[in-house]
C-alpha cells in the first residue's frame, strides 16, 4: 500500500505510531495507486 520515498521499499506495518521505514529510517511515504484509466461522461 505504501512505499518509502527514499529507498522505494514497501511498508507493511502502516498502523504503527511514529512510522519509519525499517530499511533506511525515512519518514516520508507514498501511497501506491493502481494504474487504472478512468473514463468520465460529460453532460
Amino acid at each position: 500500500m505504501y512505499r518509502c520515498a527514499k529507498c522505494n521499499e514497501p511498508i507493511r506495518n502502516v498502523n504503527a505510531l511514529g512510522l519509519q521505514c525499517e530499511k533506511c529510517g525515512s519518514k516520508i511515504f507514498f501511497k501506491e495507486r493502481p494504474n487504472v484509466k478512468k473514463v468520465l461522461k460529460s453532460d
